[in-house]
Formats: C-alpha cells, structure tokens, sequence
C-alpha cells in the first residue's frame, strides 16, 4: 500500500506562492464516491472522517526549476508559503507536488491564482449561503451530509447567476475572472465534495479556506460547528494578501457571519465595498439586522436578503454588475 497525496487549490501575489495539502497514511479503502445512495452514501462519508494522516511525511514542491523540500505537520498538512523571484501569469496556473514511498515518487498536480489586473475580490460561506445545509438544525444536517450525495444536494435559487456576475464584474474580457475564496467551517474532509458540487452547479473556481481536518467518528457528530475564529483569521489573512483589492463578503445569518463580518469591517474600513447575508429562517435576526446597520455605518453597502434575487438587485444598484 501507498501514502496518499492529496492538493489544493492555492494562491499567489506579486510576491508570494501559497500551495497546500496533505498526506494520508496508506489504506485499502476506496475513496470516498460521490454518487453513492443512502447508507453506502453514509458509509462512505463516516470513512471519509475516520481518515489517518501522515505526519512528518516529506514533501516536495516543483517550481520555476527548483524542488523545494519541506514535512508534513502533526495533522499531516503540509503548507509551502514561497517568495517569488519571477512574475507568474494571471489566472490560474498549474503546479507539481510529489512525496517518496520507497524508491517510488506519488505526484499529484494542483492549481493555484494569481488574480487578475481588477478592483474587485470576493469571500463566500458555504453552508446555508450557497450550500442548503439546515445548520440551524444540528441533525437534520447531519441526515442531509449522511444520506444525500452530491447529486442530491440543493443550491439556493439564484446563487449561480448573482456569483457568476460576480466573478466577471468589472472585467471587458469574460475569460478573465475575480478572485473568488469559499471560506468555510467545514472541515478539509470535505474538500472534494465542495469542489464537486460547486463544479456541478458552475459556482466561480474558487480557493478554499477550510478547517483542520478531522479523523475520528465524534469529530464527525461535530462537524462545522465549534469555534469559527478560523474564518476570521483566514479572511483577515486574505485582505492583507490582497490589500489592492475591493472586497465583497457573502454568507448567512445561521451562525457568526454576520458579527465575524462586521469585525473584518472594523478593521479593514476601506477594503471591503459591500456584505451580503442571506436570511435562514422565517423572520431577520435581531442581532444580525443590528450588525448590518452598524457595518453600514462605516460606508459599506449591506443587503440582508431572503431570495437571491434581492441580492443581484442590489448588486446591480450598487454598480457592482452590470
């Protein structure tokens, strides 16, 4: 058997080189499908959680004619952060990983962005902001995550054409895209699956920003809840990679959006250009209706929305899109 290579999307600037992933112990299970039904669905999520990594796995990256070496963590993620000599092309480009088994090589090629020549970024929840998950109802989640496959799964209606408009705004050429990052509670288990469904239903090509992983079946039951301090530190980590760029932030009222988004505001008044939450349950929040007011306050453009179609509304009035 073979440790198991496993990329992500990455991101670079001017500067600096992002890539990431991990590495898994070897295993005789099959990898987690998508298109399963019911219970072998279910079965197959709970392995996908019960996963063991590899830590202290040596791994190297192939770049502009270098190889740069460096070891997994404790979890078996392993993060390359690479100053840049050369300018890299816009867009998304192509890069290579391998790690040694052996006298064998395991390579695996990923992609990363470097965004192109724009004013606009944009930072998205997934849960209950695109992705219908009933987070607000712990096990009803949790049924949907065991028993629907990617297939099953719903979109809000209207997403895919106001995030589409978004990902071309303010660009002649519609092959050039913004920067898009789907920044997430969810636990980097799920990165195929996210990256599956997004495809399925062309949402943006996006980063994500994700969770430490999880390997045990009660890290399972507790899956996207928890402390959310991670989302505030890799969306403040993403303003300060891309100071240039105008930000719009779009997520949901089911957890800490709403105040997580309004501490990003607080400190980067200048940067963020508008915020979106969409309303999960019958009525507005209190709380969430006070934080949208105050964010509002600093000069940024809010809209607190039930339907999708409230939202490119107020994208268009705004000047966002066309």
């Amino acid at each position: 058997m073979k440790p198991i290579l496993k990329l992500y999307r990455g991101y670079a600037n001017d500067q600096e080189l992002i890539v990431m992933g991990h590495v898994f112990s070897p295993t005789t299970q099959e990898e987690y499908n998508f298109q399963k039904k019911n219970f072998k669905n279910a079965k197959s999520v709970i392995r996908m959680f019960r996963i063991k990594t590899q830590a202290n796995a040596d791994v190297y990256l192939e770049h502009d004619g270098r190889q740069i070496h460096t070891k997994t963590l404790d979890d078996g993620y392993f993060k390359f952060c690479i100053p840049l000599d050369n300018e890299i092309a816009t867009g998304w480009t192509d890069y290579t990983v391998f790690i040694k088994y052996g006298e064998k090589e395991i390579r695996e090629n990923g992609s990363f962005i470097r965004p192109h020549k724009g004013n606009f970024g944009f930072i998205s929840d997934i849960d209950d902001t695109f992705l219908v998950s009933h987070t607000r109802n712990a096990f009803k989640k949790l049924y949907i995550l065991l028993f629907r496959n990617v297939n099953d799964r719903k979109i809000f209606e209207g997403v895919v054409p106001h995030y589409q408009a978004l990902s071309t705004a303010g660009h002649n050429n519609k092959e050039e895209n913004n920067a898009f990052f789907y920044v997430s509670s969810s636990e980097w288990n799920l990165y195929r699956f996210i990256v599956d469904f997004t495809k399925l239903h062309d949402l943006p090509r996006a980063v994500l920003l994700l969770k430490d992983i999880k390997t045990s079946l009660t890290d399972f039951f507790l899956t996207g809840r928890g402390d959310h301090n991670h989302k505030f530190d890799k969306i403040k980590h993403i303003l300060e990679f891309y100071p240039h760029l105008q930000y719009t932030l779009l997520g949901d009222d089911s957890q800490h959006d709403p105040y997580l988004y309004e501490n990003i505001c607080k400190i980067f008044p200048v940067t963020v250009k508008a915020v979106y939450i969409r309303q999960t349950g019958k009525n507005k929040k209190a709380k969430s209706v006070e934080a949208m007011k105050n964010i509002e306050s600093l000069g940024v453009a809010v809209c607190y929305f039930q339907n999708s179609a409230e939202a490119i509304e107020h994208s268009k009035k705004i000047g966002l899109i066309a």
